[in-house]
């Protein structure tokens, strides 16, 4: 266990990521003394994370706000697409989130409770290309939205738009059109967030690219512009590349805050904060060094809250005892499948303290990979270094049936136990090619003694 990330140093101060975990896009608000982020989570279900904390260092999973993706074809993993860089907010006694599906359009998801269930998605407006939606109440109770643009489904982006919506943010009430342009000096902007202060409307969004990008922040005394433009917070000569999109959040005790994220390959994006200082009505975050650019902070000072969190983890281990608080076994929160789920994909009740797959092709393929099935039982990587060990019970494994664990990703291997015929046989199997289709490869395999029914694997990174 102490081989798990921990942010927070113990001495006051805390140092980054604050989440060693690919939660992509994270956008943050606080609702009296707590912390809410969500999260992108693309086609894994249950999807929209709910995390909390009451000092922005120590979070905890605590809740999702959809169970699965409604949209058609989402039985089959649809890698690339799903719920994309969502915006969450606190009005008039609800919590809204905000999140575009760059095929199918902008929805919208509320609740009273965060913590409980969410009601069903709303489609808010349809359309492809339509992305990073993040909503706007402005003084008067006007709606509207503000989004960004996927070039690979619209045909072109660096451009930021914006349409108004109904009061209860439930629908458009008016056409989208073009609300800036970032092609000369802002390339691929996009994630917008929007907040206003002192009389300013203000856009914070990231531009330059997701591995070598900047954080870039308009500033307008109208919603609908004209737009100054700022670069606030760069890589400059600290290691954090970047430093691409989050959110801006205040402590209540006159400081605010910035949660972005950090492109680090197979661990994906994970996050960060970074304190946020303003001048001249312009905010700067992170450290200033040489240039009106703030840059990220490795180890700083913890935020100032009444309340701080006792220093925690994500959690990873479980021994599948699928307790629920209120009597009702399910899967514990760290897990999503890699497609929308069936009931008929496992059991906790089956054998009690055990987790049981069955066996199952969602896909329909005679040769399907993993890639391509719903049923593969994910949790993400929480930390830079880690061993990985799973118990498994093969007596019940049929004819052509395996099980096993896999490290995930566009290429990936695994281990697993299939049943040939008579015998059982450990297997090493790779991925070959690339996202448009999938082949796998035994590139190891030795039988099991037929006595064996209970085998271990241990992954360690």
């Amino acid at each position: 266990m102490e081989r798990l990330w921990k942010s927070d140093l113990g001495d006051g101060t805390y140092c980054n990521p604050i989440l060693f975990a690919d939660y992509s896009d994270p956008d943050v608000i606080r609702v009296k003394d707590t912390f809410y982020m969500t999260a992108s989570s693309f086609q894994y279900v249950p999807g929209l994370p709910i995390l909390v904390s009451h000092d922005l260092v120590n979070w905890k999973l605590a809740n999702y706000a959809v169970d699965c993706i409604s949209a058609p074809g989402y039985e089959i993993p649809q890698h690339a697409k799903g719920v994309w860089a969502p915006a969450i907010r606190f009005h008039e006694g609800y919590f809204y989130i905000y999140y575009g599906m760059p095929d199918e359009g902008i929805f919208m998801v509320r609740a009273v409770d965060p913590l409980g269930k969410w009601e069903e998605p709303v489609l808010v407006l349809k359309g492809k290309g339509l992305i990073d939606p993040c909503p706007f109440w402005d003084d008067d109770g006007s709606a509207c939205v503000v989004h960004g643009y996927a070039k690979s489904r619209i045909g072109f982006k660096s451009h930021l738009g914006i349409f108004p919506m109904t009061r209860d943010g439930r629908r458009a009430s008016g056409e989208d059109h073009i609300l800036y342009c970032g092609l000369k000096t802002q390339p691929t902007i996009e994630g917008p967030k929007v907040y206003k202060r002192n009389g300013f409307y203000y856009i914070f969004a990231p531009a330059g690219g997701v591995k070598n990008g900047w954080q870039t922040v308009l500033r307008a005394r109208q919603i609908e512009g004209p737009y100054e433009e700022k670069i606030v917070m760069r890589q400059g000569s600290s290691p954090v590349n970047g430093p691409h999109q989050g959110g801006l959040v205040d402590t209540g005790s006159g400081e605010e805050w910035f949660l972005h994220f950090q492109d680090c390959g197979l661990y994906g994006r994970i996050v960060h904060l970074q304190p946020v200082s303003w001048e001249n009505d312009w905010p700067l975050i992170g450290i200033r060094k040489t240039t009106d650019a703030g840059e990220p902070y490795l180890i700083h000072v913890k935020p100032k809250v009444k309340n701080a969190d006792i220093p925690c983890y994500l959690e990873a281990s479980d021994d599948f005892d699928g307790g629920g608080g209120d009597g009702e076994k399910r899967l514990n929160l760290m897990w999503q499948w890699m497609g929308n789920p069936a009931p008929s994909f496992y059991s906790l009740q089956a054998r009690d303290g055990f987790l049981r797959l069955y066996c199952q092709n969602p896909s329909g393929k005679p040769s399907a990979s993993l890639w391509e099935q719903a049923n593969v039982l994910t949790q993400k990587l929480i930390c830079p270094f880690f061993e990985a060990v799973s118990c498994l019970y093969t007596g019940g494994l049929r004819e052509g049936c395996q099980a096993g664990m896999v490290m995930l990703g566009e290429e990936y291997a695994y281990v697993a136990v299939r049943k040939f015929h008579t015998e059982s046989c450990f297997l090493l199997i790779e991925s070959k090619n690339g996202l448009s289709g999938k082949e796998e490869e035994i590139i190891w395999k030795k039988k099991i003694p037929e006595d064996v029914e209970k085998v271990f694997f241990t992954f360690t990174l």
